[in-house]
Order: structure tokens, then sequence, then C-alpha cells
């Protein structure tokens, strides 16, 4: 039920002053160049390396990541379905009435 359902705080996102999201990624490409050619050991699995990266490989799960769009609700979705089942109804008897 939608009326009795309380709405969740905003949560708290703190951006980061002092990060350079450059640095860390280029040390990140030289770890992985290193454990390839042998020079560190092979790192292990990790659930966290996997996560996100189906995301990432698509272009429209991408987009809506980034756009923020949710998909419909189901109450949205039903009360056009109710709405097109109106009109429909209204179209094959010609009255507004039930």
């Amino acid at each position: 039920m939608g009326m009795f359902t309380m709405k969740k705080p905003r949560p708290y996102h703190h951006e980061y002053i002092y990060v350079d999201e450059r640095k860390e990624k280029l040390q990140k490409i030289e770890e992985t160049a290193k454990r390839e050619l042998g020079m560190l050991p092979p790192k292990e699995f990790s659930p966290k390396d996997i996560r996100g990266k189906f995301v990432e490989g698509t272009t429209y799960l991408k987009r809506r990541k980034e756009s923020g769009r949710k998909p419909l609700s189901y109450a949205t979705l039903f009360v056009a379905i109710l709405l097109l089942l109106y009109i429909l109804h209204y179209l094959v008897t010609g009255s507004f009435t039930f």
C-alpha cells in the first residue's frame, strides 16, 4: 500500500576533495601490468572485483545508471492499464458508465 509507506531519508554522499582519481587509476593499471609480467604474485579471487562489470559493459545500462532514471513502478503500470481498459470500454460500448 502506497499510503502507509515511510519515505527513506536522503542518503549522505560525501565528495572527496583531496583524491586524485587519475593517480589511482594509473596505480591500478601499473599493478595489473606487474601481475601479468610475473613481478607480483597473482591476486586472489574477490567478488568485489566482479561487481558492476556487466553494467560497465553495456551502453544502455550505463546510460540509465548515469542519468539516475528508475524503471516504472507497478502502481504506475497498473493505473495506465486501467486507463487503457476504460478507453477501450468506451470505444466498444460508446458509453462512459459500466
